[in-house]
């Protein structure tokens, strides 16, 4: 169980849990499709698992998070701004050709969502790149299925679908200490993305992988 005094970030993720996730090929999605050196805003950047592989790919990186000890993570390394923010709030007053939004943000249910993605919107620069990542139609909502991510065990411990949502508990397992973290998403298919992109502003453009667990939305030029 998470002990008292651990550090847990706002939203319940635990930060030693996310500091040992390893990137799993999110930066080499970004790199593929903008271009060389590009400058990369990344909404909720955590503790630098995807912000690490851009920067060794070639992108400076504003890294934006709520929690200071997840941006601990990421103190003293090249090539990286770090902001201390809820993306809700964020306003930095300047436009970025990249801005990234993983971590299944925009899953998050109304109207936390709309939020998320009018602080996207607003820090693209005209006619920028807006990658996000959702939830694939293939994920599987089942009780005790796990996988192992790196030093991470994985697993469900509840779930209670209500389409289009889902309630679950995800447990983490390292180190034979295990952290609970419940969380609540909507599921949304591509009508739904391409309606929600709009609402913003941004102009849905194409899947960036097989399983459709990225997306490159456009802001106007």
């Amino acid at each position: 169980m998470t002990r008292p005094g651990e550090d847990i970030a706002a939203d319940g993720s635990p930060v030693e849990v996310y500091r040992r996730l390893p990137p799993n090929g999110e930066a080499e999605i970004v790199d593929a499709v903008v271009p060389i050196g590009a400058t990369v805003l990344e909404l909720g950047a955590g503790a630098g698992r995807v912000t690490r592989r851009l920067v060794a790919l070639g992108h400076p990186v504003v890294a934006v998070d709520e929690s200071a000890a997840m941006l601990s993570a990421l103190e003293g390394l090249e090539g990286v701004e770090r902001v201390q923010s809820g993306i809700e709030d964020l306003d930095l007053g300047l436009r970025f050709p990249v801005v990234l939004l993983g971590s299944h943000l925009v899953n998050s249910p109304s109207p936390v969502r709309d939020r998320f993605l009018h602080t996207a919107r607003r820090h693209a620069a005209p006619g920028g790149d807006v990658m996000i990542e959702v939830y694939p139609p293939a994920v599987r909502w089942e009780v005790g299925r796990s996988s192992l991510l790196g030093e991470v065990e994985v697993a469900f411990e509840a779930v209670r679908l209500d389409p289009p949502f889902v309630h679950a508990t995800v447990a983490y397992t390292l180190d034979s200490r295990t952290w609970r973290q419940p969380f609540e998403a909507e599921l949304l298919g591509e009508p739904a993305l391409r309606a929600v992109l709009g609402g913003v502003g941004l102009a849905f453009d194409r899947w960036l992988d097989e399983k459709r667990g990225w997306l490159l939305a456009r802001a106007p030029a």
